[in-house]
């Protein structure tokens, strides 16, 4: 039986921090409980050191770095930055010795209106070109931006990925998946107001299917607006499971297998 894979986590973020503490003795206690492996994702050129440094000293903890969208608009040169990015990327024998399985997080996002577009879609482009050279998963992340996402992608049929937290429609679930792409749900399928995501879920092949907390963010119900963690996955796995019609552990089992076969991670 598989523990749990939480394939979205960001453990450097300063909500682990807040008091002087840090997160390792709750990431002790994780693993050595009910947590098999995470995914530590970075969204940064600059945050990018702490997600390696966190991921070396735990032996299931895998690492992916990338520019996030809102992240990327403080770049005055997407060329630029992107270059920096391949240059943490581009051997081979230095993403295996820092465990890097995926390049993200990574996409577009509208939430904000001050959102330069021109320069999302430069660097959302850009690394997925860069997926492809470098035969990397990629971590998509797209607020408010499903359609040009969408097309983005279709753009790139040969890149390979996850669209993280996922909360587009049914049809858009159908159609991603048809063509080889995971989906990834986070602690918002456990909310009453989210029916829309649990139709995403049901309408989600069981073979593209993966679970992830996003901690310290979208803890689910009932933790919900607390700092999250991934010991908070079971709550979500509990309602994968019941869309599913499946028991706990054999989502666990699905979602752990799903995301080891997409990173290219061996199973515990």
């Amino acid at each position: 039986m598989a523990r749990l894979f939480d394939s979205h986590a960001h453990y450097y973020d300063a909500r682990f921090y807040e008091g002087g503490n840090t997160p390792d003795a709750l990431l002790n206690a994780l693993f050595a409980g009910e947590v098999g492996t995470i995914l530590n994702i970075g969204t940064s050129l600059e945050n990018a050191g702490a997600v390696l440094s966190q991921a070396a000293k735990y032996p299931r903890m895998f690492a992916a770095i990338g520019i996030h969208p809102t992240d990327g608009q403080g770049y005055a040169d997407p060329a630029a930055a992107l270059a920096a990015l391949e240059v943490l990327l581009a051997d081979p024998a230095r993403r295996a010795a820092e465990k890097i399985v995926a390049i993200g997080e990574i996409g577009l996002d509208y939430h904000y209106s001050d959102t330069d577009k021109e320069k999302q879609a430069a660097l959302f482009e850009g690394q997925l070109t860069l997926a492809e050279k470098l035969n990397l998963p990629v971590i998509i992340n797209d607020p408010d931006a499903h359609r040009d996402s969408f097309e983005t992608v279709l753009r790139h049929p040969r890149v390979r990925g996850v669209f993280h937290s996922f909360s587009g429609s049914a049809e858009l679930a159908a159609e991603l998946t048809r063509r080889g792409w995971y989906l990834s749900f986070s602690g918002v399928a456990t909310f009453k107001n989210a029916p829309r995501v649990r139709s995403a879920v049901a309408a989600t092949p069981n073979d593209r299917l993966l679970a992830e907390t996003d901690c310290p963010y979208l803890a689910p119900e009932p933790h919900r607006g607390e700092c999250n963690h991934s010991g908070f996955l079971t709550y979500t796995v509990a309602a994968l499971a019941a869309v599913k019609g499946m028991s706990a552990q054999e989502m666990t089992d699905l979602t752990a297998g799903n995301a080891c076969r997409l990173f290219d991670i061996p199973k515990e």
